[in-house]
């Protein structure tokens, strides 16, 4: 397994679960001295990237892209795959798109990852035509991934987040229903996992080779090793469906960046690193 941290570059999101904040280079300095292998970068969209030759200063600083977020597109603009809105929806499918393209030259390719732009139900959207509406646009985007070949990360959230795909299972039969055929992997967020699933480490055997990335939090959202959670059980599970993949850090900056990072590759080394 090989270990990544997060960078995000929306200034709307604040507050959030992401290490690093605002500065690609800063980032991936601190990420390099650290000994991370990557950084995943959580930007507004492909625009921001080539303003701020992000791909560029990543690869200068000998790290590889995990991923990039789609976040950006539902923090800036409330667009998401489920929308009432055909006019929304498109516009989030297209935005889904692009990140996949930014994303494909970098390395052996990184995958763009679908979270809160799965949206929800409600608002006149029943619970079947948002199903509908998610499953015909993760069939797209499964066309999409083939055609550039880099896989689509779908990340399964908790309740308190959406009211679609919440478990890993509801992950797997997404999937099976879109006739991905192996190009939509999920991406098992170990904070939403904590909340949703009866046990963290059969969800994982479960999903076994479908699982395409590892988001790395404690039971609190803290990085990992200031909750909680059992990460050697995680750890073991991981090792046993042969994942080697990558475990990225995408939790609070607490008590700082810095020390965030910290925390998490000691976390990293002690149970993922094969």
């Amino acid at each position: 397994m090989l270990s990544s941290v997060t960078i995000s570059l929306v200034p709307e999101t604040k507050g959030g679960p992401f290490v690093f904040w605002d500065d690609v280079a800063a980032g991936c300095t601190e990420a390099k001295k650290l000994g991370f292998d990557a950084v995943e970068i959580f930007a507004p969209g492909p625009e921001e990237l080539k303003k701020t030759n992000a791909l560029k200063i990543v690869q200068d600083h000998g790290l590889k892209l995990a991923a990039l977020g789609t976040g950006g597109a539902w923090v800036r603009h409330q667009w998401t795959l489920t929308s009432p809105d055909s006019q929304i929806r498109s516009k989030a499918l297209d935005f889904v798109k692009s990140m996949m393209d930014a994303g494909a030259p970098a390395g052996a390719g990184a995958g763009a990852i679908i979270g809160s732009l799965q949206g929800r139900h409600g608002n006149g959207v029943s619970p079947e035509q948002a199903h509908g509406f998610l499953q015909e646009a993760i069939a797209t985007l499964a066309v999409h991934a083939r055609a550039i070949g880099v896989p689509l990360l779908f990340e399964p959230l908790n309740r308190y987040e959406t009211n679609l795909i919440r478990t890993v299972e509801e992950g797997l039969d997404l999937v099976k229903k879109s006739n991905a055929d192996g190009w939509v992997k999920l991406l098992c967020d170990l904070f939403h996992m904590n909340i949703e699933e009866i046990e963290i480490e059969a969800a994982l055997r479960r999903a076994g080779h479908a699982v395409g990335h590892v988001h790395l939090a404690d039971s609190n959202r803290r990085p990992a090793g200031y909750g909680h959670t059992n990460f050697a059980t995680i750890a073991r599970a991981l090792k046993e469906i042969g994942y080697q993949g990558y475990v990225s850090a995408e939790a609070l900056p607490w008590p700082d960046s810095t020390q965030a990072a910290r925390q998490t590759i000691a976390c990293f080394r002690a149970h993922f690193q094969q």
